[in-house]
Parts: C-alpha cells; sequence; structure tokens
C-alpha cells in the first residue's frame, strides 16, 4: 500500500518534470520528433529496398518456371509427335510439378507485389506528411518568434508611458527640472547683466554737465563770451532734480 503511493508520488513529479521539458521548447521538441520520424524513414526505405530484392528474386525464379513449363510442353509434343510415349509421360509428370511451382512462386511473387506496393504508397504518405510537418515547424518557429517579439514589444510600449508612477515619467521629471534649473540661471543671468545701468547713465549724464559748464566757465575767464551770453544760449537741458532745484532757487 505504502510502495504504491510512494510510486505513483514518484511517477507525478516524473512526469511533472517532463512535462516542463516538453513545454519549455516546443520547437525544439517538434524537430526532435521530425528528426526521429525522418530516421524512422531512413530505415523503413532500406527495408523497402530489401524487400525489393526479395520481389525481384521471387520474380525470376517465376520467370525460371515459365521457362521451364515450356520446355516441358515442347519435348512433350515432339516426344507424341515421334511416338515416345512414355518419355512424353516422364515429362508429363515432371510438368505437373514444375506447373504447381510456377503457381506457388506466382502466387508468392503478386502477394509480395501487393506488399511492396503497400509499403511503398505508406513510405511516400509518410514522406509527404514529414514534410507538412518540417513546413510546420518553420511556420510556427516564425509565429513563435514574432508572438514572443510582439508581447516583449507591447510590455515595453506600455512601460514607455510617461507618467509620474514609472521610472520613464520619474526619469522626464529630472530632466524637466534641470531644464527649468538652466533657464532660470539663464534668465538670472540676463536680468543681472542690466544691474546698475540706470545709475551709470545719471553719472555720465552728471559728468557731461559738469564738462560743459566747467567748458563755460573756461570761455568767460578768457573773454570769449560774456556772463549774459551765456545765460542765454544755455539750452534748457533737464540735468536731473539737484539742477531743477538749483535753477529754481536762483
Amino acid at each position: 500500500m505504502i510502495f504504491g503511493k510512494l510510486w505513483r508520488a514518484l511517477q507525478a513529479q516524473i512526469n511533472k518534470v517532463a512535462n516542463i521539458f516538453w513545454t519549455a521548447d516546443p520547437i525544439a521538441q517538434m524537430q526532435y520528433e521530425y528528426d526521429l520520424s525522418v530516421e524512422q524513414l531512413k530505415e523503413g526505405r532500406q527495408g523497402l529496398e530489401q524487400y525489393r530484392a526479395l520481389v525481384e528474386r521471387v520474380s525470376r525464379q517465376v520467370a525460371t518456371n515459365q521457362t521451364h513449363v515450356s520446355n516441358l510442353e515442347a519435348k512433350i509434343r515432339a516426344y507424341l509427335q515421334s511416338g515416345d510415349r512414355e518419355t512424353a509421360s516422364r515429362f508429363a509428370l515432371e510438368l505437373q510439378k514444375a506447373k504447381q511451382d510456377l503457381a506457388e512462386n506466382e502466387n508468392q511473387l503478386k502477394m509480395h507485389e501487393q506488399a511492396y506496393d503497400n509499403n511503398v504508397m505508406k513510405i511516400k504518405h509518410a514522406s509527404a506528411k514529414l514534410a507538412e510537418v518540417r513546413n510546420k515547424i518553420k511556420k510556427y518557429d516564425a509565429e513563435l518568434k514574432m508572438s514572443r517579439a510582439e508581447a516583449e514589444l507591447s510590455q515595453i510600449v506600455q512601460g514607455l508611458k510617461l507618467d509620474v508612477t514609472t521610472d520613464f515619467g520619474q526619469i522626464e521629471e529630472v530632466i524637466q527640472d534641470k531644464i527649468g534649473l538652466n533657464r532660470a540661471k539663464a534668465r538670472v543671468a540676463a536680468d543681472l547683466s542690466g544691474e546698475g545701468i540706470a545709475d551709470i547713465q545719471k553719472e555720465q549724464a552728471m559728468e557731461a554737465a559738469m564738462a560743459d559748464q566747467a567748458l563755460r566757465e573756461f570761455e568767460i575767464q578768457m573773454g570769449l563770451i560774456t556772463p549774459e551770453t551765456a545765460q542765454v544760449s544755455e539750452s534748457p537741458k533737464e540735468l536731473g532734480p539737484a539742477t531743477k532745484a538749483k535753477e529754481t532757487a536762483g
């Protein structure tokens, strides 16, 4: 009882392992079965060739029997025509035995020919089936590879969804952050490049006004112009709040 259970359990495990290997690579399994069938077919062809040699030997025996029967019939007719019935009777008895042998060999030849034709038909049919199996193996191998590639491609495409919950989405978010940081640095640099421009321009305008005033004072001192002329010809330029306040006080 116990040994029976252990044996059945062992058989179940062996069957499980066999199924794993059986389904691991079905194309290789089909190719293996195909190769075995091809080898069996080769052996069958060799056996058929040997069987055909037997048929040819029986066929030659039948031909020999037919020739022997024909010779005996000719001898019997010759002895009968010569009036030698005793000798003719001996050949007649031998003719009966020769005809029996001929009939047996003809039956054997017919049987062997039929068996040979049947085996030829079976081998041809098996060859055609093996050709179909070979084409199916190629077809299934291509379809299996294509379906496997499609399945892997679908998984890759599914994984390429740019969602924040996926690796690609997180990577994209990091890239966008780096792009934003680079743009922010460029904007800050551009904004800082204009810092102090207004003050510099005001300082340059003030220096120009002071230079013009120094020139006028020099011209008055040298007698080139009079203070009244310098006051009239002076253009109403806006030199800033300090200059306006001075003019208003004057």
